[in-house]
């Protein structure tokens, strides 16, 4: 089978070409997804060696467990899956202080913004630990499937609602309402990590 055909397969027949030893098609797989993984780990990272370092983890960790993948999830959400999981890990060795809010905004007019608290009481030393980033990927790792990749095409990838409801095959209401339950769930997340950062200053203030 040349590349040509390779690239005319869906991802479902190269995962399953891949599984039964066929390199070429997992490296189909890694053109099809390099760039999205890649702006995913530097969304959490940012820092482009750092990023294109779990870019590579991602790859290989996904090489050698996609024996064990299996089609209840689409291969896209899996992998984006396996990407945050590098991305944190390195994130962890890292721990050198980035620190990104843009990654849960949205440019609808129409979309909810994901509001966090008043920060501004927080000193620096706190804003620049980097366990905002973490917080932040965390809290996506942990959305259910159908609504990360509803997230990570929203709001990561920055396609349009319409797009995101043609690749799902959704309607964009369901889109919307996906995202919108999405980012409440990671609101709450920071909400009670701002909570939980600003209580002990509160306290030393009484």
């Amino acid at each position: 089978m040349n590349m040509i055909q390779h690239q005319e397969l869906t991802d479902a027949e190269l995962v399953t070409l891949a599984q039964q030893g066929d390199n070429r098609a997992f490296d189909e797989l890694v053109k099809r997804y390099e760039n999205k993984v890649y702006r995913l780990t530097f969304k959490i990272l940012r820092h482009e060696d750092d990023a294109g370092e779990a870019l590579q983890d991602a790859f290989m960790s996904a090489y050698k467990g996609l024996k064990n993948f299996k089609s209840d999830s689409t291969f896209s959400t899996w992998l984006y899956r396996v990407a945050t999981n590098a991305a944190l890990m390195k994130y962890r060795k890292r721990r050198d202080g980035h620190i990104s809010l843009e990654q849960s905004q949205s440019y609808d007019e129409d979309a909810d913004r994901l509001e966090i608290p008043d920060w501004s009481a927080l000193p620096d030393e706190d804003l620049l630990t980097g366990e905002l980033d973490e917080i932040l990927a965390e809290g996506l790792s942990r959305l259910p499937d159908e609504l990360r990749e509803v997230f990570v095409m929203r709001d990561i990838e920055e396609l349009s609602n319409s797009d995101v409801a043609e690749r799902l095959q959704l309607t964009v209401p369901a889109v919307k309402s996906r995202l919108h339950r999405a980012r409440l769930q990671l609101r709450d997340r920071l909400n009670r990590y701002f909570q939980d950062r600003m209580r002990p200053r509160d306290r030393g203030a009484s």
